[in-house]
């Protein structure tokens, strides 16, 4: 039996129904901590104890994801870069995937989040007018695009926030267009961002 094995056998079985650490058993509350299995982009809760076993750039199998968003008041994104994304809405996240040694361009979808081809050169030309994507976290953070709104609005945002999006946008879709309720959801998910996002 693994170590992690042990501790879920010592959890009391009395909060059924209640999320748990997906590593030893114990109930979490909401706005736990997760972390990434990057090779099937597998999110997993977590408890504090746990989450701390896992330092963000260590050489685990897991990896820990930041707690909290970074506003970017100053980024820069042109019409014509974002065009040349070929994203067919003003909704996307960007990441650095350690396994596959490139950055990935996911939009959330009905269907769940969708991959768009992202040249090199494009994703090159982005990071040179902005020196913030420099400092971005392979696996765990994005840069999450907001272009729905006027101004729009630029993240590095976590990733558990960039599939909260899409699980929102999933579970809220309806008819062809996604339906009002599923667009003020998406317009509250910003506004709480961007109220807890550091600048």
């Amino acid at each position: 039996m693994t170590s992690f094995a042990t501790l879920r056998s010592l959890v009391p079985k009395s909060e059924a129904g209640r999320e748990r650490c997906e590593l030893c058993g114990v109930a979490v509350e909401h706005g736990h901590r997760h972390l990434i299995d990057p090779i099937p982009r597998r999110l997993i809760c977590t408890c504090d104890a746990c989450a701390l076993l896992f330092l963000r750039n260590g050489e685990t199998k897991y990896k820990g994801v930041p707690r909290s968003a970074t506003y970017l008041e100053d980024f820069h994104l042109s019409d014509g870069q974002w065009d040349s994304l070929m994203i067919p809405i003003g909704l996307a996240f960007f990441y650095e995937s350690s396994t596959e040694g490139r950055v990935l361009a996911l939009y959330p979808s009905p269907a769940g989040p969708t991959e768009s081809m992202l040249s090199l050169d494009a994703w090159a030309d982005i990071v040179a007018g902005n020196p913030q994507l420099s400092v971005m976290e392979s696996d765990v953070e994005a840069l999450l695009v907001n272009r729905l709104q006027t101004p729009a609005q630029y993240y590095l945002a976590p990733m558990d926030k960039c599939y909260e999006l899409v699980g929102l946008i999933r579970k809220n879709w309806h008819g062809l267009s996604g339906g009002a309720e599923m667009w003020e959801k998406i317009r509250q998910f910003f506004e709480e961002l961007k109220e807890t996002a550091s600048a």
